[in-house]
């Protein structure tokens, strides 16, 4: 299956049961209303998906649950993100070898390489895997900025697609589409700048939000790519306050609540991740709650 790039993506989270396992129940319920909705694709093992928590054999289950689930109505892609080269040009045959559709890649983890190495990086695993690659581009959580320079000696790998594009630089779109043109495929990677970025051009939305309320964010994408900007727009700013959950750091905490609101989720984290309590806990329902109260009406947005 070949991956076109664009609509909405979700970065979905990991469902666990009260004892720490995998809940392939709950996870199903998720990912089939991501699929009604009309997403694109479905992201596995990023932050959201608490990635640095799972074992490999985690991973292995999640992607083959994944690819029976979609039955190859959408790709299937998971992330990578190690502190090697050699780990991630393995965890690149693995996902391939388990029915991955694409990989999503982070620069390397911890150590803090400069352009040649994360350059080099990039290419290795790119020439060792037949997989077509998002780079995820997110200096501001992960301290190395894929530059447009460095995107040049990135151009020369044909199975590197796309970028989701997360430095929260609006006019960097306008940078790669002028310097590149359509050569790399542009993915908003902030909740919170989604909208904007599609009207600046971008091609798509790897969201968050979405894991809670695929609908909305799908009719936003939707109703943007169709000229109908007014109609996106009132629906993003009802959606922004819970949008802002997203950008935090217990994001994944804040998106797991949404998921028990709306009926497509369970709240249990893996340590050292702790579900939220006290006032914390009180004003993210809080927000969940005003949301959801003047929640939408939405257009038929899947015919647009």
């Amino acid at each position: 299956m070949s991956i076109k790039w664009e609509g909405v993506m979700p970065a979905v989270t990991t469902k666990f049961t009260d004892n720490d396992t995998l809940d392939l129940v709950a996870f199903e319920v998720n990912i089939k209303a991501q699929l009604d909705a009309g997403v694109s694709g479905i992201i596995l093992g990023g932050t959201l998906g608490e990635a640095s928590t799972l074992t490999t054999e985690e991973k292995k289950i999640l992607i083959e649950k994944t690819v029976e689930i979609v039955q190859e109505k959408v790709p299937v892609i998971i992330n990578i993100a190690e502190q090697s080269t050699s780990n991630a040009i393995e965890a690149a045959r693995k996902a391939a070898e388990y029915g991955a559709t694409g990989l999503m890649m982070l620069p390397p983890m911890r150590y803090k390489a400069d352009d040649r190495e994360t350059v080099t990086y990039f290419k290795k695993v790119a020439n060792s895997t037949k997989l077509p690659i998002m780079i995820y581009n997110n200096p501001v959580d992960y301290g190395i900025e894929i530059t447009l320079d460095m995107f040049e000696e990135l151009k020369s790998c044909k199975n590197i697609h796309a970028v989701k594009e997360s430095t929260r630089d609006i006019s960097n779109i306008s940078r790669m589409k002028s310097r590149f043109g359509d050569r790399f495929k542009i993915l908003s990677g902030v909740d919170t700048l989604a909208l904007e970025s599609l009207f600046m051009g971008a091609d798509g939305w790897v969201a968050g939000l979405v894991c809670a309320f695929p609908a909305e964010t799908v009719a936003i994408y939707k109703l943007a790519k169709a000229g109908e900007n007014q109609k996106a727009i009132d629906i993003y700013r009802w959606f922004l306050p819970l949008l802002e959950l997203d950008i935090n750091t217990k994001l994944v905490q804040n998106i797991k609540l949404a998921e028990v609101a709306t009926g497509i989720g369970t709240e249990n984290v893996r340590e050292p991740r702790l579900s939220l309590i006290g006032d914390e806990r009180a004003q993210v329902l809080a927000i969940i709650k005003a949301g959801l109260k003047t929640r939408p009406t939405l257009p038929n947005y899947k015919n647009l």
